[in-house]
């Protein structure tokens, strides 16, 4: 395990983990937030392999209302 440590907003921890989705690269952590554990498994499942960029463009596709 490697842990990194860094300041999360509150509001971020608050939010039940079966409900983010989180990647990171060498520069940067992202985390996708779902209303539901279902919509964070299939974005899971759908973008194996994306690039950053691909991922923010589905999450903007799918689940920005």
């Amino acid at each position: 395990m490697i842990c990194i440590p860094t300041e999360i907003p509150k509001e971020i921890c608050e939010i039940d983990d079966e409900l983010k989705a989180i990647y990171h690269s060498s520069d940067t952590v992202c985390i996708w937030v779902f209303k539901t554990r279902e919509e964070r498994n299939r974005f899971m499942d759908q973008t194996v392999g994306m690039t950053k960029k691909e991922r923010e463009e589905y999450y903007a596709r799918h689940h920005l209302e």
